[in-house]
């Protein structure tokens, strides 16, 4: 008798294998997501976002919705062209692809007005720069915060004088609800306009056929309404959160001063310590986050002032001078002074080495390369000079000023009527404090000659630098512009009145700027960091500062930023001295008895190429060049609703980024909806059916039975 065994249960082993088999089909979809994401989307990689900026009472900038703003892309090359996005089309929302000669605020108030049917916008450069000029920033810069009030020259308040901007629309000041990205790549933009001829482009004026060319734009800010409330949200934060969510930050870095006779930093100085102060500022901006070139607006005047640093530095008898020489660079001017503001706080609290009473003279440097038959007008305060002393020190002051120009034919020094007020400068802060004699030089009498203050196109191009074609990166880093010819000039002028005002008398004739100096540093600042020089000044660490293009001189959050880095060690290297130690001694001055970390810096840098030019002889640097806190006071004294000390935070983000793609109809987004929701629900049928027949679709294979004869 034949007997078989047999099983009606489903088997163990079958469902283990039904799983792994699901389990490989969603880890191999999750493996191809990226690669389907990257045939749907095209990134763009070189844009700049407008951010949101807040200060006590507003905020401005712009941002996205949380999850990012779509729309169809529309190419606005002439006026005209709005009206298909104002009005006339038919599949709003609309990301407009701006030219950058219309990116003016009558533009922009016509998008603003229309907000529903616009979800962001995308500004591309314009070659070559707008002939009329270009500035989103106001046409009284840090109105408000100066010395000027209604108490104090109430005639010259708010620029009631004349505006020193004239090109200004204040468009970097307004708010908007939709997100504006700066596009920095040409290629990318002729991409996007290809994809727009392409996909967006109607047949005799009909409405163009799906799919259409679209861009997603993210940048969602945390930040909103003012200062004061980020900022009390933050510290609520921070006191109360184990995770503390901070959604702004104060801008700050740090100014760069050093002397030109070396102090005891951990003192002050004797009241009767008289200190003669050079000043410029480091910072520019523009309506996009971190595009700020500045040429004409900081890095010619800064870099004027470090080559005059140098030239002085060289003067035979500058360590018996009567009077000491402190050359700051000032970081977060454009933003209500921050840098001065904090200085003279921090002087007026015993909390910087020299006080406002040791200060004997102020020079400083306001825009200077946009000359006009070489003349340099010398700006002065006309509220100060009320009193004779004052008065009598300006005059002594300009006197000096004219005697070192009157060498130097390149540069006609001209004084101004004394009813005019100054110009927006660091030494308005520092009147606010006190009465002093001061200067400011510009190359303007009047309104500025820059017709792109605070803008993208403060470039190389607007003061000039240019370079002969066919030449390599270390040609161009050596060839002498005209441009820095002329800034060479100014230099040498302010080094001999530095000189003389520190009581110099014997070598003021033979103190001459070099412009070989000033050519690399505007090529260095202006056309490509990663040079040669600037690697050689640096310590080796801080390399990956240097990018292949210029240098962005805004003052962020994040500090010190590339800009304060670069500029306090090439005034290290200007002004200070090679000294034999070795690494670990540079690094730590205390382990030898002949140096004082209290009267100088030490730093260790990469140094020239060797003979080979392989290998670099790396080398100590002692000088004065130091970094002080450049945060406004605001917010060390917590008073974040301030009108005496700038107040502007910065919004925090999670993700900025641009991608463009192509988009269906609503109708056929729709029908994908419901077949893909028809499709997921019979699945989920068969799915509960072939788990219940689990034990019939899966039986185990009978087992042959042995048969008895």
């Amino acid at each position: 008798m034949a007997t078989a065994g047999g099983g009606s249960m489903a088997d163990p082993g079958s469902r283990s294998l039904l799983r792994l088999l699901s389990f490989c089909v969603l880890l191999a979809g999750l493996c191809e997501g990226n690669s389907v994401e990257r045939k749907i989307y095209i990134p763009l990689n070189k844009t700049a976002p407008c951010v949101r900026l807040l200060n006590a009472t507003h905020q401005i900038g712009c941002q996205s919705s949380i999850s990012g703003d779509t729309g169809v892309i529309h190419v606005v090359e002439k006026k005209e062209d709005l009206q298909w996005v104002l009005t006339d089309g038919p599949n709003p929302p609309y990301v407009v692809l701006l030219e950058g000669t219309l990116f003016t605020r009558d533009v922009m108030e016509k998008l603003k007005g229309r907000s529903g049917r616009i979800a962001g916008l995308a500004v591309s450069l314009a070659k070559p720069s707008p002939a009329s000029g270009l500035s989103p920033s106001v046409q009284c810069p840090n109105d408000g915060f100066g010395v000027y009030s209604n108490s104090y020259g109430s005639q010259f308040a708010h620029c009631r004088a004349f505006q020193w901007n004239k090109v200004g629309d204040g468009l970097a000041y307004e708010d908007f609800s939709f997100p504006i990205f700066l596009l920095e790549d040409e290629n990318e933009t002729n991409v996007i306009k290809q994809c727009y001829r392409d996909h967006n482009l109607g047949q005799n004026g009909s409405a163009p056929a799906f799919p259409l060319c679209a861009m997603q734009l993210f940048s969602h800010m945390h930040a909103v309404i003012s200062t004061v409330t980020c900022m009390r949200r933050s510290f609520i934060q921070s006191s109360f959160s184990i995770n503390p969510e901070i959604v702004c930050d104060p801008l700050s870095d740090y100014n760069v001063w050093s002397l030109l006779k070396p102090i005891n930093v951990s003192g002050t100085l004797e009241p009767d310590d008289r200190v003669v102060v050079a000043a410029t500022r480091l910072d520019s901006r523009s309506f996009f986050w971190n595009v700020a070139p500045g040429a004409e607006s900081a890095v010619a005047s800064f870099v004027t002032q470090l080559a005059a640093a140098e030239a002085l530095q060289k003067a035979p008898d500058v360590t018996t001078l009567p009077r000491n020489v402190m050359f700051v660079f000032f970081q977060g001017e454009i933003f209500d002074y921050i840098g001065s503001s904090r200085m003279v706080y921090d002087m007026e609290n015993g909390k910087f080495p020299v006080q406002l009473e040791n200060i004997d003279a102020f020079v400083e440097l306001g825009q200077v390369a946009l000359r006009n038959s070489l003349e340099l007008w010398m700006h002065t305060d006309p509220m100060s000079q009320k009193n004779e002393t004052v008065l009598n020190q300006v005059e002594a002051l300009l006197s000096t000023l004219e005697k070192s120009g009157a060498a130097v034919p390149a540069v006609v020094l001209r004084r101004l009527n004394q009813s005019q007020p100054l110009p927006p400068s660091s030494l308005q802060r520092f009147l606010r404090a006190r009465n002093i004699s001061g200067v400011v030089l510009a190359d303007h009498s009047a309104s500025f000659h820059n017709l792109y203050y605070q803008s993208v196109y403060d470039t190389a191009e607007n003061i000039n630098v240019t370079y002969p074609e066919g030449q390599s990166p270390e040609e161009d880093l050596n060839f002498v512009t005209d441009t820095a010819k002329a800034l060479a000039d100014v230099a040498t002028v302010l080094a001999r009145a530095l000189y003389q005002l520190a009581g110099g008398t014997n070598f003021s004739d033979t103190i001459e700027a070099d412009p070989h100096t000033v050519t690399r540093l505007l090529y260095g600042f202006l056309v490509r960091a990663n040079n040669s020089w600037f690697q050689s000044i640096l310590r080796p660490d801080l390399r990956p500062y240097l990018g292949d293009g210029p240098l962005q001189h805004y003052i962020a959050v994040s500090s010190p930023t590339n800009t304060t880095y670069v500029v306090q060690y090439a005034l290290a290297n200007l002004t200070g001295k090679v000294i034999d130690l070795t690494r670990e001694q540079c690094q730590d001055p205390s382990q030898v008895p002949t140096e004082d970390k209290d009267l100088y810096e030490y730093a260790w840098v990469q140094g020239p190429l060797n003979a080979n030019e392989t290998d670099r002889l790396p080398r100590c640097v002692r000088s004065t060049a130091r970094l002080a806190r450049a945060l406004s006071p605001a917010f060390e004294l917590k008073q974040w609703g301030s009108t005496e000390y700038s107040t502007w935070t910065e919004s925090r983000w999670k993700d900025i980024r641009a991608r463009i793609f192509l988009i269906a109809s609503r109708e056929l987004e729709f029908i994908t909806l419901i077949v893909g929701f028809g499709i997921l629900v019979l699945s989920l049928i068969v799915t509960y059916c072939i788990n219940a027949k689990a034990d019939v679709l899966f039986i185990t294979p009978r087992e042959p039975g042995s048969v008895s004869y």
